[in-house]
């Protein structure tokens, strides 16, 4: 078993680690609202609004399709050449497509070619976050191995949060502050641009800090695995599946919480501009706290009890969820998304940073948590607005369909995190 590290490396890379996902995030999450306010008038303007906002989501759905294929490039990048390298890589990818989208013409300017191009922007943002995700916890999982190490992972998935506070809190502001005409015209690009200086920054913090020890004393002992994505699949399909079953609540429940109820609220029940993206970012500076809490909370408790707790908390609020919301009560609304995105979602999501990871040795644990984690995605996060906005327009009088909704999910879920083996006592230091 290796020693602990200094704790000053150990902090150096938890923060280098939450930084960088913070940036990528933002840039995630602002395509996500920016398809839900603007890109159905900019790149679909000739379809009625409910088509456009399929066809926007759908756009946005392509990133979700990139995701696991970014896990595998990425994932094998991260066990034959390190952790740090496919760190950088993705965020580089990640922020050169987000600058694009800003500079990129609309309709109007070149006609059906503009919503091609920003599927294919979209395209690069996915596979850039389909590999952001298992470096990241990974160099805070591997630097805090011997203890601790739900709450440390914790802390890059909690920059989740963070990017999708500073996405909606930059998209709001451009929103107030301008004339809907301006916000239209150019306002909307401004969170684009900004992206190019948070790129800047994240390289500088990510650039600086060491490969993580486990990795480097594989790579010392000539260890590392000729072909880490194939003898993932072989050798741990079982846990794959499992996990991407284990991630579907998590993630479908996120973008309902947050992409579609943008959507929602504008849509079917017309609340006040801005009152959906106040609260989600309200929500967000409360999970922010809530996730490194819950990742502590599963070293000491257990991560399969705390991952089914959440799933059980899913099951019972999603009808109060969308009873709060059909009230219109600004107070209720909050309250709603607050409890959704700090508490259910949090939950699940705080334990997936070592417990997923935890499944497998350091040889292949960047490509089967990286595969692991993205393969839900499509089926989850990836057509969740889809369906919400479907199941709205059949049942237009009732918001029940869309609670039962996150109930399915939330029941496969349970059933699949049953299947998997507790990790939070493992000695993960093993090849």
């Amino acid at each position: 078993m290796q020693q602990p590290v200094p704790r000053r490396m150990l902090i150096e890379a938890v923060v280098a680690s939450t930084i960088g996902t913070t940036i990528e995030w933002y840039d995630f999450f602002l395509y996500i609202t920016a398809a839900a306010l603007v890109f159905p008038k900019l790149y679909f303007p000739d379809l009625d609004p409910f088509w456009g906002t399929i066809l926007s989501f759908s756009t946005s759905t392509v990133g979700f399709l990139a995701r696991p294929i970014g896990g595998v490039i990425f994932g094998y990048m991260g066990d034959r050449v390190g952790r740090k390298s496919a760190l950088v890589s993705t965020l580089l990818l990640m922020g050169i497509s987000t600058l694009a989208i800003g500079f990129l013409p609309t309709y109007a300017d070149i006609g059906v070619l503009a919503p091609i191009l920003l599927t294919a922007l979209r395209f690069l943002q996915g596979l850039g976050v389909g590999g952001e995700w298992g470096g990241a916890v990974l160099m805070a999982l591997e630097y805090s191995h011997t203890g601790k190490r739900g709450f440390y992972a914790s802390w890059p998935q909690a920059g989740v949060p963070l990017g999708l506070l500073s996405s909606t809190l930059v998209m709001a502001v451009c929103q107030q502050y301008l004339s809907a005409a301006d916000f239209l015209a150019w306002g909307w690009r401004v969170p684009f641009y900004l992206s190019g200086l948070l790129i800047a920054v994240g390289l500088l913090i990510r650039m600086r800090i060491l490969e993580t020890p486990l990795f480097a004393a594989l790579k010392a002992n000539n260890e590392i695995a000729e072909a880490p994505v194939s003898e993932t699949i072989k050798g741990h399909w079982r846990e794959l599946l499992l996990i991407a079953g284990t991630r579907i609540t998590e993630n479908a429940s996120f973008y309902l919480f947050t992409a579609y109820a943008v959507t929602y609220g504008k849509d079917v029940l017309k609340v006040q501009d801005g009152l959906i993206l106040r609260a989600v970012s309200i929500a967000a500076v409360v999970e922010f706290a809530t996730i490194p809490f819950f990742g502590w909370l599963s070293d000491r408790w257990s991560r399969r009890h705390a991952y089914l707790a959440g799933c059980v908390f899913l099951i019972v609020f999603a009808l109060p969820y969308y009873f709060f919301l059909d009230t219109r009560d600004p107070t209720l609304i909050i309250l709603a998304t607050v409890l959704g995105l700090a508490g259910g979602h949090a939950l699940l999501y705080s334990v997936q940073a070592s417990l997923i990871p935890e499944l497998f040795g350091t040889r292949l644990r960047c490509s089967g948590a990286s595969i692991g984690y993205q393969l839900a995605v499509p089926l989850a996060g990836g057509v969740a607005p889809l369906i919400a906005v479907s199941l709205v327009e059949l049942f237009p009088d009732h918001y029940w369909p869309l609670a039962a909704y996150i109930v399915f999910n939330s029941l496969i879920s349970l059933t699949c995190v049953l299947g998997l083996a507790e990790t939070s006592r493992k000695d993960i230091s093993q090849s």
